[in-house]
Parts: C-alpha cells; structure tokens; sequence
C-alpha cells in the first residue's frame, strides 16, 4: 500500500491550500481515509476523517476552516484548507484504514506565516 501526499506549502496567515493525497494497492472504496498532522514537539493528532461511507469529522480546531474529500475512481483523498492560521503549522499526513490494516504516507509539509 502506499499512500503519496502532496500539496503543502508556504502559506501567509488567512491563505488556503489543497493536499491531495494518492493511495495504491489498496481497496480504496472500503477504506476510511484521514489526515493527521503533527507539529513539531508535539504529537500526532487527527485532523479529519472521511469514512468508506462518506460521513465526515473533523477536529475542533479545523471546523469551518477545512473540509475532506475523496474521489474513489481516482483513489484519492483531499484536504481543502480555508483561512490558514499559524497554529495550523505541521506536517500532514494521509492515513487509511483499509480492510487489511492501518496505513500512513510520507508527509506534507504546511507552513503558516503570521
């Protein structure tokens, strides 16, 4: 399985992004599909999750701001990211839960300049 994020940046304060994130050897359509970002010193933690079933939730800290997709045909998982703070500063990453186990990408980088 692999999981191949992308779409992070250098972004000012209020400014908006787009991850993408691609998945392979995987049963994409039975899969729940997250973002998780981690800042540095601090842990792991989840920002949304989109179900097989397209329900959706998301951290408090990004309701209203941030919104989940996902195309099944294309196997892909998106992350629009509205008014940017820099407390949304982190490295983010794509997590499926798949039939067969739990899964993670690389990472993308997303700075917030205030």
């Amino acid at each position: 399985v692999q999981l191949q994020a992308s779409g992070g940046g250098l972004v000012q304060t209020g400014g908006s992004l787009r991850l993408s994130c691609a998945a392979s050897g995987i049963s994409f359509s039975l899969a729940d599909m997250g973002w998780y970002r981690q800042a540095p010193g601090k842990q792991r933690e989840l920002v949304t999750v989109i179900t097989s079933g397209g329900s959706r939730r998301y951290a408090d800290s990004v309701m209203g701001r941030f919104t989940s997709s996902r195309d099944n045909a294309k196997k892909m998982v998106f992350l629009q990211m509205n008014n940017l703070k820099p407390e949304d500063t982190a490295v983010y990453y794509c997590n499926a839960i798949g039939v067969l186990g739990n899964y993670w990408g690389q990472g993308t980088q997303v700075t917030v300049s205030s």
